[in-house]
């Protein structure tokens, strides 16, 4: 089932690949309804006064063809995140326990979290479901690498484990992990669009490339903020479980154990864009490195103290 959600992900990604690649019509549609609202501006508004090859375009005109493909890559993007949850829902039944005691059922678990989270997105945020393609391709090798070299087989969870709190500290963890998966995505895309826009505007070209076919700069920010909005509280709340988990097990709240560290330090830089994001200044460019550096630290945080530190989190279960 693994194996199928992987395969059902690529097939999506593709679908929103052609999207962006043949979904020139959208364009050519507002660029067209800006030209004849210009050209009649001043001129009266009845209808009747507007020859057939001067009306106003419709926003349906050519939008269709393109449309389908975003519409068709959603629906298996729910598909494979069908498949994905019962991936975790066997190894659960396998296991007899929570499926999140090792660095492969995180991972996965997260990487879920993620896709649900941009299928919430891509439903209530007009344009992001192009965001599709980069969000699944950035799952989908996830996945990959979590099934080449993350895998545990199935099994009891390690001593260390064996605490109600995992199923507190780490599900809130794997929650906010997945959401600010799509806020750094949405960054990424952020800076990409806006290079584009900022090249367009110093050079006057005509708009072609990938880059214009992105969402609006100003719906990935958005997304981007509104993510991490939701996503830092359940961060937060995943620190604060840890820590009252590390008194009941180690007889201390904080020790600056590597992963406490970094988690501070990701919590920190989430922190810091966050504010950035509403500072003058700040907001646009910087305020996305930051949310890129923090998710950066995300990740490092979960791969590094697991497989290369040494210290009290280092139980990765990885066979």
């Amino acid at each position: 089932m693994f194996s199928a959600t992987i395969a059902v992900y690529s097939i999506a990604v593709l679908l929103f690949s052609a999207e962006l690649a043949f979904g020139r019509h959208g364009t050519r549609w507002a660029e067209r309804r800006s030209s004849a609202v210009e050209a009649h501006v001043g001129a009266p508004s009845r209808s009747d006064d507007l020859r057939p090859s001067e009306a106003l375009p419709t926003p349906n005109e050519g939008i269709a063809p393109t449309r389908r493909w975003g519409l068709a890559g959603l629906a298996l993007t729910a598909l494979g995140a069908v498949l994905h949850a019962g991936v975790l829902v066997t190894r659960s039944a396998a296991t007899g326990r929570v499926p999140w005691g090792n660095m492969y059922e995180f991972g996965t678990a997260s990487v879920l979290i993620g896709v649900v989270a941009y299928l919430v997105v891509a439903t209530r945020v007009p344009g992001a479901r192009r965001m599709g393609a980069f969000v699944l391709g950035f799952a989908v090798f996830g996945l990959v690498l979590i099934g080449l070299y993350l895998y545990a087989a199935a099994g009891p969870l390690i001593a260390a484990l064996r605490s109600d709190w995992l199923a507190v500290h780490v599900s809130a963890a794997i929650v906010s992990f997945g959401i600010l998966m799509v806020s750094g995505v949405a960054s990424a895309l952020y800076l990409v669009r806006v290079r584009h826009d900022k090249r367009l505007a110093a050079e006057g070209a005509r708009a072609t490339g990938l880059a214009v076919k992105l969402p609006a700069a100003a719906v990935l920010d958005r997304v981007a903020h509104r993510t991490a909005v939701f996503g830092f509280p359940i961060w937060t709340f995943a620190v604060i479980a840890g820590a009252i988990w590390a008194e009941s097990a180690w007889g201390r709240f904080w020790g600056w154990d590597p992963k406490e560290t970094w988690a501070f330090i990701s919590w920190v830089l989430y922190a810091v864009y966050l504010h950035a994001r509403t500072t003058t200044g700040w907001r646009g460019k910087p305020a996305a490195w930051i949310n890129l550096l923090a998710f950066a630290s995300l990740v490092f945080n979960l791969l590094f103290v697991n497989l290369v530190s040494t210290g009290l989190h280092s139980y990765g279960g990885v066979d």
